[in-house]
């Protein structure tokens, strides 16, 4: 049996700053899912390739305005930037306060598994071409669907930040380039386990890069305080190094 190297969400995952901002994307039924669509920039369409990012979200979900704003920053890099509300329209943040979460979560990740197939079938027949570059970036609750397409070999390369869900059999298995985005201090994803998740990666030869931002916690990369100078440098340093890797093997 695999080892457990990234928990569920637990409560670093409920708290936050909401952050401020006018979205640009819209919002789309996809593969039977609400999407936020982001693709703001010619650069998306007219070269040779169309380079499309999925946005799979932490438990907030992609309609929250923290997410739709990342979402945007990677459309306006040359992205068609897709994120399904696998959710339906009931994230964490729209839920009763003595909700029981962990229930939650627990049912909310067996649904969207279980309509995430559907959705990616979609996106690929709207958007793919022979020469599409799929690329996937996973926060939190969002992680482990990157890590499976990695396996697979449907994108490109991914991305993670403050992971959740993982299994050691995760890293053993990718194909493809992984960027860990991750925090000193993260209790879903600790020391112990991110550098086993290291050796893994080394062991097999795998292509892959860490981000570890002193100073923030789970959850930065997308609700991190935009009015404390270091959390607001990892979140937009997260959010470039994720746009850069993307760009690398999307090219």
């Amino acid at each position: 049996m695999s080892t457990t190297l990234a928990g569920p969400p637990s409560s670093c995952c409920w708290t936050g700053i909401k952050h401020t901002g006018t979205a640009e994307g819209r919002i789309e039924p996809l593969g039977g899912l609400d999407t936020y669509i982001a693709e703001l920039h010619t650069g998306a369409t007219s070269g040779a390739h169309k380079k499309v990012i999925l946005f799979l979200s932490d438990v907030y979900g992609p309609l929250f305005i923290n997410n739709k704003l990342l979402q945007d920053y990677f459309a306006s890099c040359g992205f068609i930037v897709l994120g399904p509300d696998y959710f339906f329209g009931v994230p964490i943040q729209d839920m009763p306060t003595d909700l029981d979460k962990a229930t939650w979560v627990n049912r909310a990740r067996a649904k969207a598994l279980e309509v995430f197939p559907k959705w990616f079938d979609a996106v690929k027949a709207t958007y793919g071409t022979e020469t599409t570059k799929y690329t996937a970036v996973g926060y939190c609750f969002g992680a482990p669907f990157v890590l499976d397409l990695a396996a697979e070999g449907s994108i490109t390369a991914g991305a993670i930040a403050h992971p959740a869900f993982l299994e050691e059999s995760h890293f053993e298995k990718i194909t493809r380039p992984l960027l860990l985005s991750c925090s000193e201090d993260d209790f879903t994803f600790q020391l112990e386990a991110r550098r086993r998740a290291e050796d893994i990666l080394v062991r097999n030869k795998s292509s892959y890069y860490f981000q570890v931002f002193s100073g923030v916690a789970h959850g930065f990369a997308v609700r991190a305080d935009p009015n404390v100078p270091d959390q607001r440098w990892a979140k937009e340093e997260s959010a470039r190094g994720i746009k850069e890797w993307f760009l690398r093997f999307s090219a």
